[in-house]
């Protein structure tokens, strides 16, 4: 089948693409043959090394209040990020200056700046400017950061999602009366979410993971912050301490997607018409008599 982004491929391609898979399949299983092999020969696979992680004590001790302070501070950046982040799209839309070209200027400079730069300079406000408490400071500058950078990304997320209706629907909305801001409620958001829901998900799940950044720099006590003592406390366990905290963090994100997915497919599924369809015969005899409030000529 051709289509406009590719041609259909002919008996060569095929055969090609055929042995161009067998091959990265060979290569990926002597790869992972090789990782196999290499840390059995360091006693990485040991039964011993895992088997901290079957009983409960790393868990209680280690592993689960890490992921409740990465949970933690995900969420709180997540519903403050958010709705920030549709406000400040939003108004880059605005058909007013003084609104469309300071939220402009304020969502370039924070999309701009390293999120691990934001951190750091919201830690140094804290502990300058604020009396928050040097336990809970980090927590702060990690959602402060969290907050600051990826509100900045949804915005644009957010405008382009709407950017991406057709213009005709908000002229016939206005057309029939509705106010600038009824459009953007009524008709125009709910029909952006469903195209904006992949992107913003995909915001939603670097969110999860760059709260690892604080772990790693300002000593906040999240998943990852955990694996260092973890590892200390089993015997300079870090191969498998690692694992097990990569799994958690695939366990988390393949959950949001997984869970994107579905409410993508309902929320289009919800869309569709669900109307009665009429038989040909009933069209004709509506013709026929004029109903509906017409008058048959």
């Amino acid at each position: 089948m051709t289509s406009v982004l590719y041609d259909a491929q002919g008996p060569r391609a095929k055969r090609r693409n055929i042995l161009y898979s067998a091959l990265f399949l060979v290569a990926f299983a002597a790869l992972l043959w090789w990782v196999i092999t290499s840390l059995n020969d360091k006693d990485q696979l040991a039964w011993e090394k895992w088997k901290p992680f079957v009983h409960g004590e790393a868990w209680s001790t280690y592993l689960w209040p890490g992921l409740q302070n990465t949970l933690k501070a995900a969420a709180l950046s997540m519903v403050i990020a958010l709705p920030l982040g549709a406000f400040f799209g939003i108004a880059r839309l605005s058909d007013h200056v003084w609104i469309r070209i300071p939220a402009a200027a304020v969502v370039e400079f924070f999309r701009a700046i390293p999120v691990l730069v934001l951190m750091i300079f919201a830690v140094a406000a804290y502990s300058e400017y604020t009396s928050v408490s040097s336990d809970d400071r980090a927590l702060y500058a990690v959602v402060t950061g969290l907050v600051l950078y990826n509100s900045s990304v949804l915005a644009e997320i957010v405008r382009a999602g709407i950017l991406s209706l057709p213009k005709g629907q908000s002229e016939a909305a206005l057309a029939v009366g509705l106010r600038k801001n009824q459009v953007m409620r009524f008709i125009l958001l709910p029909q952006a979410v469903t195209a904006m829901l992949p992107a913003i998900v995909s915001q939603v799940v670097v969110i999860v993971k760059d709260t690892a950044i604080g772990g790693a720099v300002l000593t906040f006590p999240d998943l990852l912050a955990s694996v260092g003592p973890m590892s200390a406390y089993y015997g300079a366990n870090t191969i498998a301490s690692f694992t097990v905290a990569a799994l958690i963090f695939i366990a988390i994100n393949f959950s949001l997607t997984s869970f994107a997915s579905w409410l993508e497919g309902r929320l289009r599924r919800g869309k569709k018409s669900t109307g009665a369809v009429l038989p040909p015969a009933a069209v004709a005899g509506t013709e026929a008599t004029g109903a509906g409030g017409g008058i048959s000529i």
